[in-house]
């Protein structure tokens, strides 16, 4: 049977390069993010709830109207919950979906930044926590995304802390520019593969 790990991090931690590395060393990672926009766009559940909820010109030439999603939902918990509550169960059911066509494989992966906020944690069987320094973090968000550290840590603020997430994780992956990520990448997968039963202490290491 296959095992499925999930992948998260703060923005900024680098949940994305080791998603990558884990691609490179043979294990598909599903990219919740990238496929949540994909199924927004093209599933007609989605569609119909979300035009229920928004209103028709949140979809615009068959095409979905993300500033007027983006502003709908901004500083409104409930709007995000009501949003989410439409989007997350069919990125679920597309997640078992894919899951289910690479059966012969040992290890998937599901790369989320917010995979335990948004009730996926019981989808992945162990949970990887991508972890890097506050001051790290800013600085990628900011080079990466070109914005203000304003900006950034208003929206570091706005997830989940990283001790919290911590609580969740089997397994954390230190990426702070200085400690090698290759052989710690290569570790997880030895564990997961042949050791499962070791796996819970690893956070603790």
């Amino acid at each position: 049977m296959v095992i499925k790990v999930g992948i998260t991090g703060g923005i900024g931690s680098g949940k994305s390069v080791v998603s990558r590395l884990l691609g490179i060393m043979g294990v598909p990672v599903y990219i919740s993010d990238i496929e949540a926009k994909r199924i927004t766009q093209t599933d007609e559940q989605i569609r119909q709830g979300l035009c229920a909820l928004v209103g028709q010109d949140v979809f615009q030439d068959g095409e979905l109207n993300r500033p007027l999603l983006a502003s709908y939902m901004f500083g409104h918990s409930g709007h995000v919950k009501a949003v989410n509550e439409i989007i997350h169960p069919r990125v679920k059911d597309d997640f078992r979906q894919w899951t289910a066509r690479l059966e012969g494989k040992p290890l998937v992966g599901m790369e989320s930044a917010i995979l335990v906020e948004s009730g996926f944690r019981d989808e992945v069987d162990f949970l990887v926590m991508v972890y890097a320094p506050l001051e790290v973090r800013v600085e990628r968000a900011i080079k990466r995304d070109c914005s203000s550290r304003e900006l950034v840590m208003k929206r570091i603020e706005s997830q989940m802390s990283d001790e919290a997430k911590r609580n969740y994780a089997d397994f954390v992956i230190m990426n702070d520019d200085e400690t090698p990520l290759i052989p710690q990448v290569l570790e997880l997968i030895s564990l997961l593969s042949k050791n499962n039963h070791y796996l819970c202490s690893a956070k603790n290491n």
